[in-house]
């Protein structure tokens, strides 16, 4: 039947992942997310479901936990913010390598550098693009609400498993830290050893190893096959892009003009729509609700209805650029961007529509 709570957007993150079934989570303190492993510390499952949940004593040496255990077919996952996320990118890309399935939650906090502790949404490159080494891609679900930050912890683990890679929840500060309300769906109990080696033909989990194990790693050094690797990389980010598009749109029927953000941003773009209806302008909101895959074909259709789009970021610039690559050049685009941790209003962004695009 599920279950209604009130809670914290890294607390919903924690306890989705024990009713996923997760398998163990292995993280590092950092704010504004430490509250997804206090959570789980002062929740115990390990008590009840086997879930293991370990302090690491680094964000290294979580992210290489997290490697061994999905080697294993083991549901894993970590979380931490972005300066952690950025220790994390070796890793990271040798599992979007050796394709292991993880969940990665990232609660945004400002920077370059240390920055602050404030919520951004700058880690758009690092996480969408793939901040690690070599060509890969992570899918990438950016929320905007803490119903929504429950909802993706199953969607990731299911994603992952399906295409054998590395999810990501890239959220921000503020939806980590605020209350709503919010519904948990019943737990599932985590998957037995049998159930591992079934699902899982690729996994080490003790047995001799096969050709299985070896065939869609990154383990051969020839030039040969990692060209055959990374064909097949490309191959899989293709269908992804085909078949795991998710967006959201508001009001766009009649649109003249449209307003784009994704997270944080796109709840304040809601309210600064209906701020410009009421003034008789024809505004509508599109969400991406994945980032990778970026849902180019819905907003280029879009593009061709509307006659200017404003990208709404907690940063200089970064969504923006995959808006314009998918809508080209047709329409004016333009950015609006708050930094250091303020949060844009609706009323701000109303005026930088009407200044820059309306009247542009």
């Amino acid at each position: 039947m599920g279950e209604l709570r009130l809670m914290k957007g890294n607390e919903a993150i924690a306890e989705a992942a024990i009713r996923a079934g997760c398998d163990g989570y292995f993280g590092y303190p950092i704010t504004p997310q430490s509250e997804v492993l206090e959570y789980l510390m002062a929740e115990k499952p390990y008590e009840t479901t086997g879930m293991v949940v370990l302090q690491a004593e680094s964000e290294v040496a979580a992210i290489n936990m997290l490697y061994g255990g999905a080697g294993t077919g083991k549901m894993v996952m970590t979380s931490s913010s972005s300066p952690g996320i950025s220790l994390m990118q070796e890793g990271i890309s040798y599992m979007a390598g050796t394709q292991l399935p993880a969940l990665l939650v990232n609660i945004v906090r400002g920077g370059p550098g240390l920055g602050t502790i404030q919520p951004s949404q700058a880690d758009y490159f690092q996480s969408v693009k793939g901040g690690g080494h070599g060509d890969y891609h992570i899918i990438v679900y950016a929320p905007a609400s803490v119903q929504e930050m429950a909802d993706f912890v199953k969607l990731g683990f299911d994603a992952a498993f399906k295409y054998r890679t590395p999810v990501m929840i890239l959220s921000d500060g503020a939806i980590g830290q605020m209350m709503e309300k919010v519904y948990l769906d019943d737990p599932i109990p985590r998957r037995g050893d049998e159930e591992v080696i079934t699902q899982c033909p690729w996994a080490s989990t003790g047995r001799p190893m096969t050709r299985e194990h070896n065939i869609l790693t990154s383990l051969d050094l020839d030039p040969a096959g990692q060209e055959r690797l990374n064909l097949r990389l490309q191959e899989k980010y293709r269908e992804i892009e085909e078949k795991e598009v998710k967006f959201e749109m508001l009001d766009c029927e009649d649109a003249e003009y449209l307003l784009v953000a994704f997270g944080l941003s796109a709840r304040i773009c809601q309210k600064a729509m209906q701020l410009a209806r009421d003034k008789g302008i024809k505004v509508g909101l599109f969400r991406p609700i994945t980032l990778f895959p970026f849902p180019k074909k819905e907003i280029r259709k879009i593009g061709e209805k509307v006659k200017g789009m404003l990208v709404v970021e907690m940063n200089a610039g970064q969504m923006i650029e995959d808006v314009q690559l998918s809508v080209g050049c047709n329409i004016p685009i333009e950015h609006y961007g708050r930094f250091g941790g303020i949060i844009p209003t609706p009323d701000e962004v109303v005026r930088v529509l009407e200044e820059k695009i309306i009247g542009g």
